[in-house]
């Protein structure tokens, strides 16, 4: 049956203006990349011990109860352990060797901290290297140390370079790399195989990077990135949050998830937005694009979120759609979400500890 030409002209049309905004939206984002990183690597910043000890993670509300540790850190290397009660996540370690980003994504929560100052500023890294010896004989159970937790991983690969390589000096810890870069920032993980480091980087839909991510690499570079460190046989993980539903959300999402499994992600880390007040104030007053909080609908002790029931329908599809591609069920974890909601769509987790980052996602 042929398709009548009107019709078909009209197809076309779409297609080629929609392949022209694509076209334009990465020659803008490239530009203000280019721009970003110029700005942020005129002076390396380095931050003194002080400093960093009086950082406070963003998303710290109310400390949880019931954890207890023979070490509590170093202000480094600290434990994660102050989750409201009504959220399913729990204890993981922070890597602290850098704080800030230069991506600027507008809904960031690394806003609600030091005043909205997102400049990236580094631990020396000297200080970073005896840190980490220190935390490999004092932590006796083997884990995963976030290094994405107060800034992006992959946002200054020469230092990151020689903090993998302290991992590698031992085989009972991981380093967990989490990212929005492409494959410029990934030079050393090729060059070389480090088996002590967790690759994740955080993908989102086309039209959600547009509107909000709009100086970090495109989604295409990043699946590209990870498709490239998987090949070279690391453990290999997809993080899609904030998952915004936006005008035809269902389309945007299942053509994301279409790319990722063909990266065969090891793990992959779901997530609706959350808006803390730090992060909403601070996000206005660096003028950022603030159309991302006309989602919110109720309040939890991690900020605001969408509606209970709209949270629940994005998961399910989630689900739904990977199970359909054969992505295994027990790969799929969803992060800074209540009990009741882990209850309600009869997922597994385990209580007060963290099921994206802590002991029980140490194994791919």
């Amino acid at each position: 049956m042929s398709v009548p030409r009107k019709e078909h002209n009209s197809e076309s049309k779409r297609m080629k203006g929609q392949q022209a905004a694509l076209k334009a939206w990465e020659t803008i984002r490239q530009k203000q990349l280019k721009e970003t990183l110029k700005k942020h690597r005129k002076i390396i910043e380095f931050m003194d011990m002080k400093a960093l000890a009086n950082i406070k993670h963003p998303e710290v509300i109310n400390s949880q109860k019931g954890i207890e540790s023979d070490w509590n850190g170093n202000g480094i290397v600290v434990p994660f352990h102050k989750t409201p009660p009504e959220i399913a996540c729990g204890r993981f370690w922070e890597l602290r060797w850098a704080y800030g980003c230069p991506l600027d994504c507008s809904y960031c929560y690394l806003r609600g901290t030091t005043r909205g100052n997102m400049r990236p500023r580094y631990v020396k890294v000297e200080n970073v290297l005896v840190a980490l010896d220190e935390a490999f004989k004092k932590i006796s159970e083997p884990s995963i140390f976030n290094s994405g937790e107060l800034c992006d991983s992959l946002m200054n690969p020469p230092i990151m370079s020689k903090i993998c390589d302290r991992f590698e000096q031992q085989n009972k810890h991981k380093i967990l790399l989490l990212s929005k870069f492409g494959p410029k920032n990934i030079g050393f993980l090729l060059n070389k195989l480090r088996k002590q480091v967790i690759c994740m980087w955080s993908i989102n839909a086309q039209d959600v990077a547009r509107i909000w991510e709009r100086a970090a690499p495109s989604p295409e570079d990043r699946i590209e990135a990870a498709s490239l460190v998987r090949e070279a046989g690391y453990d290999t993980r997809i993080r899609i949050d904030p998952i915004f539903p936006i005008e035809n959300w269902r389309i945007h999402y299942e053509e994301l998830l279409q790319h990722i499994v063909l990266i065969e992600p090891t793990r992959i880390i779901l997530g609706t937005p959350r808006g803390l007040w730090k992060t909403i104030k601070y996000a206005k007053e660096a003028g950022a694009d603030m159309s991302w909080t006309r989602f919110f609908k109720e309040s939890s002790g991690w900020g605001k979120k969408l509606d209970f029931n709209e949270r629940k329908e994005i998961y399910q599809f989630f689900y739904d759609e990977l199970k359909s591609m054969g992505y295994t069920f027990s790969k799929i974890t969803i992060c800074k979400e209540t009990t009741s909601m882990w209850k309600a769509l009869g997922f597994p987790y385990t209580p007060l500890t963290c099921n994206c980052y802590g002991r029980d996602a140490l194994e791919p």
